[in-house]
C-alpha cells in the first residue's frame, strides 16, 4: 500500500504566536491519526535551500502509513479544531499526495 504524505510550505507568517497555538493542537492530532514529521522546522535549527520560485520559510513533512489515513487525519475532529487556529488570512500550500510502493 502506497504511503500518504502532507506537504505544507508557508509562504509567510504574519502572527508566529497564533501559529505557536495552532502547533500545540495539530501535532497530537497528527500523532493520534498516524502520521509522523519528517522534517525538521527552520526556527528549530531544520535547513532549507529553496531553488527557483521557492522559499526558505516553514515546510512541513508528515507521513503517514496510507493515502486515506493521511485524507482521514486531515478530515478528524482533532486536526479540524486545530485548523481553528490557524491566524486569520494565514496562507499556506497545503497538499495530501500519495506515494510510491
Amino acid at each position: 500500500m502506497a504511503k500518504g504524505y502532507w506537504v505544507s510550505v508557508y509562504p509567510a507568517i504574519s502572527d508566529p504566536e497564533r501559529l505557536a497555538a495552532y502547533d500545540k493542537l495539530a501535532g497530537p492530532a497528527v500523532q493520534a491519526g498516524g502520521g509522523r514529521n519528517l522534517s525538521l522546522l527552520p526556527s528549530r535549527g531544520g535547513r532549507v535551500v529553496a531553488h527557483e520560485a521557492g522559499i526558505t520559510q516553514r515546510v512541513v513533512l508528515i507521513e503517514f502509513d496510507s493515502f486515506e489515513q493521511a485524507v482521514a487525519a486531515y478530515e478528524s475532529e482533532a486536526y479540524q479544531k486545530a485548523l481553528v487556529a490557524l491566524p486569520d488570512g494565514f496562507e499556506r500550500d497545503f497538499r495530501i499526495v500519495e506515494g510510491i510502493d
